[in-house]
């Protein structure tokens, strides 16, 4: 709200200066890190899936209970997006990136 204060402060007394440019919207993503577990065991990979699970649930958001279409576009996004992330886990845990944060991006803009 803040920089919504100020920016409408600057646009107010720039009169006659070009407007600023707008940068495409993104994907919101949280890069999920696993150096610090042993993939090669079945309490690796289930503490690498709580990670990405919680990544899931913050890129993805929530909507009001109220919200039966957000509720929905909320569900769909966390399916969509978690299924993305499992590839990159499995890849992962197979070695290929060992060294390599799992990126988790909402599928919404």
């Amino acid at each position: 709200m803040k920089k919504l204060l100020i920016l409408a402060a600057l646009a107010a007394t720039s009169v006659g200066q070009p407007a600023l440019a707008q940068s495409a919207p993104t994907n919101p993503s949280v890069a999920v890190q696993h150096r610090d577990l042993d993939l090669r065991t079945e309490a690796g990979a289930k503490s690498l899936d709580r990670r990405i699970w919680r990544a899931v649930v913050e890129v993805c958001g929530t909507a009001s209970d109220f919200d039966l279409k957000g509720k929905n576009d909320v569900r769909q996004c966390r399916a969509d997006t978690r299924l993305t992330a499992a590839a990159q886990a499995e890849l992962a845990i197979a070695g290929a990136t060992r060294n390599q944060a799992i990126r988790v991006s909402s599928i919404r803009k």
